[in-house]
């Protein structure tokens, strides 16, 4: 099956498992003590884009040329992968779900933490929307309604848990027939909503942009918000420049708590248990589900209230602050998608891109891709992967402390700066734990 993710095990750590736990955990509270002795006064802020890069790449990126030519290939590119959908073999030789699954949720992410959030230029429905916008002579912007405010990125973390449902709790998450079906609907629901509410319902809705906008918030590269242009920065600036929308902790909720879920999932005795309850796929897909939201409601319910459990602001402030707060998630969410999909998206990701040489199945291999033999680096060397694991988990988490100090010291009153964090330490702290245990626990 394609989304059998487990890969690697506590047998291939450097040092005892029982070690890495206790030692995750202490890393991330020494942290904390040095940053709160050591850093007084706030030191990031979307106020501190970073330095401009060379005009000539500016030029580069925002030249029309270049983001119709790399739209266009992103649109055949997606083209290529649908005919592998509807023309190719229902079975595992079909390379339409691992594009779905891999080389979309996974090199998405990749992607945008490396260069920025890139789906708003290689989405297809974004290119599909601005051609027909241009044919019918409509602006972009322009739209039959408002896009309500109160929506926020409720849309996106609904379409998110659609997504991580898909993969992790139906019935058949590997079906071409169901995914071809889900994305389907998945068209509809954009193209339709952009109809409405113009490029603003994309930009709130699609649940691949504001994943692709959310990762891009650890990249080095940014955009100056007074002048516009590229700048290269440290990641923890970019970070503050979350948008605070309602449904932001849900969305990223749903991306760390269906991160985890399927680590444990791979659990023998999540497994055994499963198979205990009986009701075949359907009561296999019903455990799940309720499992998966039951990861996802311990996420958000842990996140909201160690934020709030502090002293000196008013109702209003307290209520607020989840949302304030929410961009230091980012760090733990990103860093452990990377340990827990990284082998994942090497190994399953080269041997997609080469089925997409045959996307109908019929032998012929019309892209003349050849397999050079590169190996499983990772899988070869356990060692390295597991290492990589623990360093993604633990610097995630750490970044994610040192954000939520500096945070800490532009929204707590003086008297409550440093007591107000240690709710949102322990909870990170226990993150933490939680994660490593996840990742080689089964």
């Amino acid at each position: 099956m394609i989304v059998a993710h487990g890969l690697g095990g506590s047998e291939d750590l450097p040092i005892p498992y029982t070690s890495v736990l206790i030692g995750g955990a202490w890393a991330l509270t020494f942290s904390f003590a040095v940053v709160v002795f050591a850093w007084r006064t706030p030191r990031f802020g979307p106020d501190k884009p970073g330095r401009p890069a060379p005009l000539w790449i500016g030029r580069l990126v925002d030249s029309p040329g270049t983001r119709t030519v790399a739209a266009v290939l992103a649109l055949v590119f997606a083209v290529w992968v649908m005919m592998a959908g509807v023309f190719g073999p229902d079975s595992d030789d079909n390379p339409f779900a691992g594009s779905f699954y891999v080389l979309l949720w996974v090199g998405l992410v990749v992607l945008s933490v490396l260069v920025g959030p890139v789906w708003r230029v290689l989405s297809p429905i974004r290119t599909v929307y601005g051609f027909g916008s241009r044919i019918v002579g409509r602006s972009r912007s322009d739209r039959t309604r408002v896009y309500p405010t109160t929506w926020g990125y409720w849309p996106a973390a609904i379409g998110l848990f659609a997504f991580v449902w898909l993969e992790l709790a139906s019935p058949e998450p590997d079906s071409v027939p169901v995914i071809r079906i889900w994305l389907l609907c998945y068209v509809v629901l954009m193209v339709a909503g952009a109809a409405v509410w113009g490029d603003r319902w994309l930009t709130r809705s699609d649940p691949f942009d504001v994943y692709s906008v959310v990762a891009s918030r650890l990249s080095v590269f940014g955009r100056d918000r007074a002048t516009g242009r590229i700048v290269v920065g440290n990641p923890m600036n970019h970070l503050t420049t979350l948008p605070i929308l309602p449904g932001t902790v849900v969305l990223l909720s749903v991306l760390l708590g269906s991160t985890a879920f399927d680590s444990f999932s791979d659990f023998p005795q999540w497994k055994d248990y499963v198979e205990s309850i009986g009701g075949g796929d359907v009561g296999s897909s019903a455990a799940h589900t309720l499992a998966l939201v039951v990861f996802i409601a311990v996420v958000f319910g842990t996140f909201t209230l160690a934020t709030r459990a502090t002293g000196g602001v008013s109702s209003a402030q307290r209520q607020a602050l989840p949302g304030q707060l929410a961009h230091t998630l980012i760090p733990i969410v990103i860093g452990y998608v990377l340990a827990h999909y990284l082998q994942y998206l090497v190994e399953k990701g080269q041997e997609t891109f080469l089925a997409l040489g045959d996307p109908l199945g019929r032998g012929w291999n019309v892209l003349w891709l050849q397999d050079a033999h590169p190996g499983y680096v990772l899988s070869q060397h356990p060692t390295v992967a597991a290492t990589l694991k623990v360093g993604f988990v633990l610097g995630g988490h750490i970044a994610a402390v040192i954000a939520a100090h500096d945070a800490s010291l532009r929204l707590l009153p003086a008297r409550h700066q440093r007591t107000g964090q240690l709710a949102l330490l322990l909870t990170m702290v226990a993150y933490t734990f939680l994660g490593l245990y996840l990742l080689f626990g089964g």
